[in-house]
């Protein structure tokens, strides 16, 4: 006795729809290249964040919104704008801009071509505080990073995270700053 076509494709069906609930692991070579690659992002940060809090008082994240602000046309950018320059929610920006504001380095302004937008800007003490701090900061992403690596590896590196970041910004994604 025969299968009748339809048994074969209904039985393929099955098959590939339980082959796709099953999740595809890790193999042991990535799962290295996995953790080498949390932890290194990890220690990094953290690396920044230490020095800048010691040197300039501020996060890490602090530090690239006074940078962001400092290469925009002068220096004031609208505030979702920012946030997607920081990758940051709209939440988190707005604590941060209201702790920047407390130390002088930032203010906010009503943006002149719509009512319910808000500019930040960066004040002549901030942009003195980044100039002040960017020297130890650049000394510290060098010696953590580009010391280490050799020229080939840093245009890998580049090119490596740009690809990653390029897939994991699709149109439409829930990304942080529309949050």
């Amino acid at each position: 006795m025969t299968k009748r076509p339809e048994e074969d494709t209904a039985r393929t069906e099955r098959k590939a729809s339980a082959a796709a609930a099953e999740p595809r692991w890790l193999t042991d070579a990535e799962q290295d290249v996995w953790r080498a690659f949390l932890h290194a992002t990890t220690l990094l940060e953290d690396h920044l964040d230490r020095q800048l809090q010691r040197d300039a008082g501020m996060p890490h994240v602090y530090y690239g919104l006074l940078v962001s602000l400092s290469e925009a046309p002068r220096r004031r950018m609208r505030m979702t704008e920012l946030a997607q320059h920081a990758k940051i929610t709209r939440s988190r920006l707005s604590h941060a801009v209201a702790r920047l504001e407390k130390n002088g380095w930032v203010r906010r302004e009503d943006c002149p071509s719509d009512k319910r937008g808000q500019l930040a800007v960066l004040t002549d003490e901030g942009f003195a505080m980044l100039q002040r701090s960017a020297p130890g900061h650049v000394a510290a992403v060098r010696a953590a990073l580009f010391d280490r690596l050799s020229p080939e590896q840093v245009v890998q590196l580049g090119d490596m995270c740009r690809t990653i970041a390029e897939g994991l910004q699709p149109a439409g994604a829930d990304l942080p700053w529309l949050r």
